[in-house]
C-alpha cells in the first residue's frame, strides 16, 4: 500500500478510494464450497477456528446457504429434488445454531490486527439456485399489529433476465443479488454475537447497495479479522419492512485487502458512483445522526472542507436511506455522489 493511501485510510475514519495498485493484484484464488465444515450458523465469535487463511490481495470464491436453511423453502412447497446435495448436507450436518444465518467462514487474513481495516471487494455475485422465498411471521416486521398471522411466498428467479416472479400475475421484480450479512469477529471478551442484528463487528447489514462491483470497509477487532459472509438476497427494498428479502442461496467472489493502522470505527462502503456512510442503532434517529456524522467526518478528512461546510454539503447532497427496520438494531445509510468533487 502506498503512503498516500495509507494516510488517507488512517487519517480520519474515511472511505478510501478503490485503488488497485499492482502490489495488491490477486496473489491467489481460494475455493470455499458449501459444506458443513465451512459453515457456522447464526453467530460471530472470535473463538471459531478459521476455515481458510489468505493474504492481502487474495480472492475467495465461496458458496452460501440462504437464511434459516431449507425450512421455509419446504414450507413454501419446493420439491426436495430442487435442493443441491451441498444444501442438504449443511441442513443436516450443522446442528449448532444460534441466529438465522448460515455463515461461510471464518476467513483469517494474514497480518490483520486490531485497529486495521479489511477492504472487501465484491467481484462477482451469482445464484447458486434459481429460486427463493420471502414472507413474515406473526407480529413481525414493521407492521406487527397489522399482521398477526404468517405469510410466505415462493419466488422463481430468471438468472439471465435478472427478474423474479412471486406467483402473482403482472408482478415482475428486478433482482440485484447481494449478501445481507458480512462481518468480522468481535473482540474476544465480547463473546459470541447473534447474527440477527448488525453492530460494530458489522454482520447483518441488509444493505441492498452492496452488490457486485461495490466495496465494504470493516474495522478489525481480533488477529486475522475472521471474516464471515452469508444471508443471500436476490432483491430487497430499503427497509426490508416484512422482515425478509427474497432469501436465496448465492455464490460469490471477493477480494480482501488489508489496510494497516486505521482508526475506522464503523463500516463504510463505496459503489462506483457513491460513497456510503452507515449508522446502526436501535433508535432510528440516532442511526441517522451516526450516518450523517460519519459522512461529515469523511468529507472533512478526504476533501478538506471545514466541518460547517461539510455539514451544509450533506444537507444539500447526502441522501439518507433506511437500510432496514426489522433487525432490532436499525440501519440508516447515507449516499453521497462522487462526482460532487471535481
Amino acid at each position: 500500500m502506498n503512503d498516500a493511501l495509507r494516510s488517507a485510510v488512517s487519517a480520519a475514519l474515511i472511505l478510501s478510494p478503490c485503488v488497485t495498485p499492482a502490489s495488491l493484484a490477486a496473489q491467489s484464488t481460494h475455493q470455499v464450497p458449501l459444506s458443513p465444515t465451512n459453515i457456522h450458523w447464526g453467530y460471530y465469535d472470535a473463538t471459531i477456528a478459521p476455515v481458510l487463511t489468505v493474504r492481502s490481495g487474495d480472492q475467495i470464491a465461496f458458496e452460501s446457504l440462504l437464511a434459516r436453511g431449507l425450512g421455509r423453502l419446504r414450507l413454501a412447497g419446493f420439491a426436495e429434488d430442487r435442493f443441491l446435495p451441498s444444501m442438504l448436507a449443511v441442513e443436516t450436518g450443522v446442528t449448532e445454531r444460534v441466529g438465522s444465518h448460515p455463515l461461510t467462514g471464518p476467513i483469517y487474513v494474514d497480518g490483520a490486527e486490531p485497529g486495521d481495516v479489511l477492504e472487501v471487494r465484491f467481484l462477482d455475485i451469482g445464484f447458486l439456485t434459481p429460486y427463493g422465498v420471502s414472507g413474515f411471521v406473526p407480529g413481525g416486521g414493521t407492521l406487527p399489529d397489522d399482521f398477526p398471522y404468517a405469510g410466505l411466498r415462493r419466488f422463481e428467479i430468471d438468472t439471465t433476465a435478472l427478474t423474479a416472479t412471486m406467483g402473482i400475475e403482472g408482478v415482475l421484480i428486478p433482482v440485484r443479488p447481494f449478501f445481507g450479512s458480512i462481518g468480522v469477529a468481535p473482540p474476544l471478551l465480547r463473546g459470541r454475537i447473534n447474527s440477527t442484528a448488525p453492530g460494530y463487528h458489522v454482520g447483518n447489514l441488509d444493505n441492498r447497495e452492496l452488490v457486485e462491483g461495490t466495496t465494504l470497509f470493516l474495522p478489525v477487532h481480533v488477529d486475522g479479522g475472521l471474516l464471515s459472509i452469508g444471508d443471500g438476497h436476490a432483491s430487497q427494498g430499503d427497509g426490508e419492512v416484512s422482515g425478509t428479502a427474497i432469501e436465496t442461496s448465492l455464490h460469490g467472489t471477493i477480494q480482501v485487502v488489508l489496510h494497516k493502522g486505521s482508526d475506522l470505527r464503523w463500516p463504510r462502503a463505496e459503489t462506483p458512483t457513491h460513497y456510503i456512510s452507515m449508522g446502526l442503532h436501535p433508535d432510528l434517529d440516532e442511526a441517522a445522526r451516526m450516518a450523517t456524522r460519519e459522512m461529515v467526518e469523511f468529507i472533512v478528512a478526504e476533501h478538506g472542507l471545514n466541518p460547517g461546510d461539510a455539514y451544509i454539503l450533506c444537507s444539500v447532497a447526502l441522501d439518507l436511506r433506511v437500510t432496514q427496520l426489522v433487525d432490532g438494531t436499525k440501519g440508516i445509510h447515507g449516499m453521497l455522489a462522487k462526482d460532487l468533487f471535481r
